[in-house]
């Protein structure tokens, strides 16, 4: 066996040394052999025979090489093994024998596991194979029949148990991703742009579902658990001359009546500083989940920007042999199923389309100056169409405090704010894809496009709200002072009318249904958020419904009678509409960050919403849509939308850090009032529940002049660290001439993690 491996990687020369050295010996009339070892045979017995026979054998070893040397090697093995296994039948191995045929098992695993960087013919390579594992196969049991015939058995089970445990819990953790298989499948007809969006819809139902469990289990329960009833106190109550139409569909429809004095928005919870038998400090637990949410969000953004930026850094050349690498290894041959056999054979002619289009578009050939001016015009109308939606929003914002003033409106006066904004964002991105022909793109360039212009539209009309909202918001605080003079003089009131009898007994409580209260206006700017997610969520369901199913049922079945081609000319079969699905669940999300704030239940209407977009978009996608026209390749496009959404995020903190600032909470609803502001909780708390030194301490560092210094020192830091990170991935092409051992020294020294060999001299 030692010679074996040594004559494996011996040079021609030292084998010709050796074949002197036998033909020396065996003039001398010296025993033929290397190391002593003779080989068996099961016919005559007769020494000089033998000799001469394994001289011969020798001989002809010698001429063919390796092989012959490897053939001779397994056929003494395999009749010492056969003699062992015989005579094992009447007596039990020896230590000695069982301790030999154990390594010489190791050794075979040992080839069968490298038997891939042999540098053999296949061929040899088969019947090495084939002849390793029969022997592992039959002489792994008979090491059982010695003394350690029960622990080696025990051991062998239990790693063969311990692999196929690993395997399968491997397939498990594959089996427990959410909607794995719906998105390759979609992927397989409709290319990864159309499967980045339902990864990313994956993802951010991921990002929700955490965000609800923090504001369910650290704000809503102990409320309902521990905090006051329904109808104990005004803000708990709806009041008198509400309770008529308070469970009308139309009432709730609007999230009025019973709904808005629920857990579901800001003003049901109570500011008493400690609720129930746990001491539980409601204020501060919704401050905290309330500042928590925006902080979780942003370090999870983050490190999936990180992580997206690594794995794409991390690829290999696909730039070299395109069509080579997906014509001779693209097919998967351990698929056994037809289905998966027809998606991968789908999967692998849309990466054909893929590449086709990204090599037409990099070989094209256009006229510059043109090209320039119908893209300058292309943004021109974008704009006027982005300036128009703006105002045209600000108007309707400013008309619907109108209508708020007024009795008896109809549905759509109060409803006329969500109706526009939800066709604006229906019939703004059709238009703007149509004005972007003009520029002719590539398609990634041009999705890009798409993406921040619709941004660009969603994020105006979001702030032209707000901005509308707020002067709502002022004139509800300026009607607050008013309020709270006339509740404070009607309960002052009612007790000195029950004292006036001259009784000592204590007043009768006043029904907290007749208690004037104020408009509570963080719970108005909750309804207007959980008004929008809504008909957002319907106006997307519908226009899936009536735009993409309709159509594809009306394109199938009347294209047998109709004058032309529906299929391939008016209407034909709708596409993925990828741009505009990417925005609607950005914006959307946007929208959940800022009204978490003042309605904490809109966490959990959110993950309705997502769970049910995955199941009916994808039934609408196979059934419905077709692929693009223009296939391309969009797996890096993940950090784009990664960092549209770190934006929105951003551009979602201002207004509630604006809120809890600067502006005053009401003074009869929500876990705050009492206070001049939100953030005085974070004060009375640690004046309260501290030592008095944690106080100072945290006067001194809220001092401004060391905050804003502190942030500008983190994002210096934060920058020079991602350039460095940026830099040392910059892929680097080498042409290096010498050995292959001295070039990968020489690149393993540079710590070049990307390395492709195009060409080796």
């Amino acid at each position: 066996e030692d010679e074996s491996k040594e004559e494996d990687s011996c040079s021609e020369q030292n084998r010709a040394s050796r074949r002197k050295n036998y033909e020396r010996n065996n003039s001398d009339g010296k025993k033929v052999g290397e190391k002593g070892i003779q080989p068996r045979e099961t016919g005559k017995k007769a020494p000089t025979k033998d000799q001469k026979e394994s001289a011969n054998k020798v001989k002809k070893t010698n001429k063919k090489g390796k092989g012959g040397e490897n053939k001779q090697k397994t056929d003494r093995k395999n009749s010492t093994s056969s003699a062992s296994s015989n005579s094992s039948d009447e007596e039990s191995l020896s230590e000695e024998e069982l301790a030999m045929l154990m390594e010489q098992v190791e050794q075979k695993k040992k080839l069968i596991s490298t038997m891939r960087n042999k540098p053999w013919r296949m061929v040899k390579k088969l019947s090495v194979l084939r002849e390793a594992q029969a022997f592992v196969e039959k002489f792994e049991g008979a090491l059982g029949k010695g003394k350690g015939k029960k622990l080696y058995a025990y051991k062998m089970m239990m790693a063969k148990k311990w692999v196929k445990f690993k395997r399968d819990f491997d397939n498990f953790k594959t089996q427990c991703i959410p909607w794995e298989m719906k998105i390759k499948e979609v992927e397989s007809h409709f290319g990864s742009s159309v499967a980045s969006y339902f990864i990313f819809l994956r993802w951010m139902y991921g990002v929700n579902l955490v965000l609800f469990g923090l504001i369910f289990g650290l704000v809503i329960i102990p409320e309902v658990l521990m905090g006051m009833p329904y109808g104990s106190m005004p803000r708990k109550t709806v009041p008198r001359a509400e309770q008529a139409t308070a469970m009308d569909f139309s009432v709730l429809w609007d999230f009025e009546g019973y709904i808005k004095y629920s857990a579901l928005f800001y003003g049901y919870y109570n500011n008493q500083r400690t609720i129930g038998w746990l001491k539980y400090r409601l204020p501060m637990a919704y401050f905290m989940v309330g500042i928590s949410v925006f902080g979780y969000s942003l370090m999870v953004v983050i490190r999936s920007m990180a992580r997206n930026a690594n794995e794409s850094t991390a690829d290999g050349d696909d730039e070299n042999f395109i069509f080579s690498w997906k014509m001779f290894t693209s097919w998967d041959y351990l698929i056994g199923n037809p289905e998966t056999a027809d998606n991968k054979f789908a999967s692998i002619t849309t990466s054909f389309k893929e590449s086709i289009v990204d090599e037409q578009e990099s070989n094209k050939d256009e006229n510059i100056h043109l090209r320039r001016f119908l893209r300058v015009l292309a943004n021109v109308l974008i704009i006027c169409c982005l300036c128009g939606s703006g105002y045209l929003i600000y108007f309707v914002v400013k008309r619907s405090q109108t209508f708020s003033k007024m009795q008896n409106v109809g549905w759509y006066e109060r409803n006329e704010v969500e109706i526009v904004m939800s066709l604006l964002g229906m019939f703004c991105p059709p238009l703007f894809e149509t004005i972007a022909a003009l520029e002719n793109y590539h398609p990634r360039i041009g999705l890009k496009w798409q993406l921040g212009r619709i941004f660009a539209l969603f994020l105006g009309n979001l702030y032209t709200f707000l901005l509308a909202l707020m002067d709502d918001v002022k004139e509800k605080l300026a009607e607050e002072d008013v309020v709270r003079n006339i509740t404070h003089w009607t309960l002052l009131g009612h007790h000195n009318s029950s004292m006036g009898n001259g009784s000592t007994a204590a007043p009768p409580l006043l029904d907290p249904a007749d208690v004037p209260r104020g408009p509570c206006w963080e719970t108005t700017v909750g309804i207007e958020f959980v008004r929008l997610t809504v008909s957002d969520i319907l106006v997307t369901y519908i226009t899936i419904l009536v735009g993409d199913f309709i159509r594809a049922c009306f394109v199938r079945f009347v294209n047998y009678c109709w004058c032309w081609d529906l299929e391939a000319g008016f209407p034909s079969y709708a596409e993925f509409d990828i741009s505009g699905n990417v925005l609607g669940l950005v914006f959307n999300q946007g929208m959940i960050w800022m009204g978490s704030f003042y309605a904490p239940g809109l966490v959990g209407i959110n993950v309705l919403r997502l769970l049910t977009s995955m199941y009916f978009q994808c039934w609408a996608v196979m059934s419905s849509n077709v692929p693009h026209e223009r296939v391309f390749k969009a797996s890096k496009s993940n950090n784009f939308y990664m960092g549209l959404l770190l934006l929105i995020l951003f551009l979602s903190l201002l207004p509630v850090a604006y809120t809890i600032m600067s502006l005053p909470p009401s003074f009869d609803c929500g876990p705050f009032s009492g206070k001049k502001r939100m953030y005085e909780v974070i004060q009375e708390t640690i004046e309260l529940d501290f030592p008095l030194f944690v106080a100072k301490i945290f006067s001194y560092v809220a001092n401004p002049g060391l905050i804003i210094p502190a942030i500008l020192l983190m994002v210096a830091h934060v920058t020079k660290v991602s350039y460095k990170n940026s830099m040392r991935k910059i892929p680097i092409k080498l042409k290096m001439t010498g050995h292959p051992s001295t070039c990968l020294e020489l690149l393993t020294h540079f710590n070049l993690q990307r390395i492709t060999v195009t060409h080796a001299e």
